[in-house]
């Protein structure tokens, strides 16, 4: 009898042990994620966030439609100020740069433009290899084009009448003539751009075009986050040390081409203008897409003020 009451009570120590295991696991997990929603209010709270601003007038800019319907606008000529002292090595060092005047896509293209495209080359249409989550939520027709690699991109811009950016050409449209490190100025201010974090109002890809507040000095969308943009340059890390004053391009060629102005996924830190990114020219993300240029001598009879 007395056996059979240590048994039992072994049983129940046993078994109050594991519901206490549990507990204290539930618990655990509880804790880690009030400290994680305190860590992002901590984030959000940090960082400003963009106030309605009033509507800036860049109809100073000449714009055309371009063969394919979309809007672009002229950067024109003169310096600005590329590259960065407190960046990463590769953007150093900062110097002057002289270009010609150039047009450039307002907007990243979306899926929707893309698709057409795709079908009246009989392109492939971008697959997704990497995604943590239902793809359904970022395969919409409005937005961004993604899954794209450079030569893909190319071949979009040239079927369009234009072709891929420099990585000059980039930086400048983004930041204007002087060393602003967002397109809308130093600091980096929630609601601007799509950056990682859903504070923003976007979780993943959003429709080109939504953050108002976050426009560049010429007008254009999304120069920072949303998708990273390929550009016309392979990748050279000590380019700027040349010194290369008026137009400026990479090296002849090379497998590693320039990705610029961060995405969706990156932070703050890697959304700057001046940031560089390298990318093997056959890479498809998610996280990449792209927009367009022209030279000024191709359909400048279609600019209108």
């Amino acid at each position: 009898m007395e056996n059979r009451g240590v048994l039992i009570g072994s049983i129940v120590f046993v078994f109050g042990s594991f519901i206490l295991m549990i507990a204290a696991l539930v618990y655990e997990s509880y804790k880690a994620k009030q400290m994680r929603e305190v860590v992002m209010s901590i984030k959000t709270e940090s960082r400003p966030v963009a106030g309605k601003v009033a509507p800036q007038d860049y109809s100073m800019y000449k714009t055309k439609i371009g063969d394919e319907g979309r809007e672009m606008v002229q950067v024109p000529e003169g310096p600005f100020t590329m590259g960065s002292h407190d960046g990463d090595p590769d953007e150093a060092p900062e110097h002057q740069v002289f270009l010609k005047g150039f047009f450039i896509d307002m907007k990243e293209v979306n899926q929707d433009e893309y698709l057409r495209f795709a079908k009246m080359t009989k392109r492939p249409l971008p697959k997704i290899e990497v995604f943590e989550d239902d793809q359904s939520k970022v395969l919409k027709p409005e937005l961004v084009a993604m899954s794209v690699s450079w030569d893909d991109a190319k071949a979009y811009c040239k079927w369009a009448g234009k072709r891929l950016p420099t990585e000059a050409e980039w930086e400048k449209a983004g930041r204007g003539e002087g060393k602003r490190k967002y397109p809308w100025g130093d600091k980096f201010t929630t609601g601007t751009a799509n950056v990682d974090g859903a504070e923003d109002g976007y979780r993943y890809l959003a429709p080109p075009g939504s953050f108002e507040s976050g426009r560049s000095p010429y007008g254009l969308y999304d120069m920072t986050g949303n998708v990273a943009e390929w550009v016309e340059d392979s990748y050279e890390e000590s380019m700027y040390k040349k010194g290369v004053y008026r137009d400026p391009k990479g090296p002849d060629d090379g497998q590693l081409k320039v990705v610029r102005g961060g995405s969706w996924r990156e932070t703050e830190q890697n959304a700057r203008l001046s940031k560089r990114f390298a990318a093997k020219y056959w890479r498809t993300d998610i996280t990449i897409g792209f927009r367009c240029a022209s030279d000024l001598d191709l359909g400048v009879g279609a600019a209108s003020q």
